[in-house]
C-alpha cells in the first residue's frame, strides 16, 4: 500500500455482535482488543460529565499483537507513534460502519525513518483488513 487510505466497510450485524465477532477471530491471529473498558466513545464522554446525543455510539477500538509489537518497539522505539491500530465502528442507515487508517509505505518510511517498519505494517494492514471483513 503506496499511500494513506482509510479502508471502510460495513455489516447487517448490530454493533455489539460485529465487536464480539472481531474479538474472536483477532484472538484467533494473535491480537487483543487493548482498550475494551474504554473503547465506547458514548461511556467514556460521560465520565468526563460530557452529554451526546441519544443513539450516539461511536467505538474506538485499540487493537493490538503483543507478540509482534514488543520485537519491533525493542527494534526501533520510533515505531511507537504508528503502532496503535484503531478499528472505528458505528451504527449508520441501519447498518455498522467499520473504518480502519492505514499509512502509505512512503509515509511510514518518512515519519519514522526505518526501512523495514513500512512492509512489516503494511502486512499487518493486510491482516487486519482480513480480520475484519471475517467477522462482518
Amino acid at each position: 500500500m503506496n499511500q494513506t487510505r482509510i479502508f471502510t466497510t460495513s455489516t447487517g450485524k448490530s454493533l455489539p455482535v460485529f465487536i464480539d465477532d472481531l474479538d474472536q477471530v483477532m484472538r484467533q491471529r494473535g491480537f487483543f482488543i487493548h482498550n475494551r473498558e474504554t473503547f465506547n466513545m458514548a461511556a467514556s464522554f460521560a465520565r468526563h460529565d460530557l452529554e451526546v446525543e441519544p443513539g450516539f455510539d461511536l467505538h474506538m477500538i485499540q487493537i493490538c499483537k503483543p507478540g509482534k509489537a514488543a520485537v519491533s518497539l525493542v527494534k526501533n522505539p520510533r515505531r511507537a507513534s504508528l503502532m496503535p491500530k484503531f478499528i472505528t465502528v458505528f451504527s449508520e442507515n441501519g447498518r455498522t460502519v467499520v473504518q480502519f487508517l492505514m499509512h502509505g509505505r512512503e509515509e511510514i518510511r518518512r515519519l519514522v525513518d526505518d526501512n523495514e517498519f513500512p512492509d512489516s505494517l503494511a502486512d499487518t494492514y493486510r491482516t487486519i483488513i482480513d480480520l475484519i471483513e471475517a467477522a462482518c
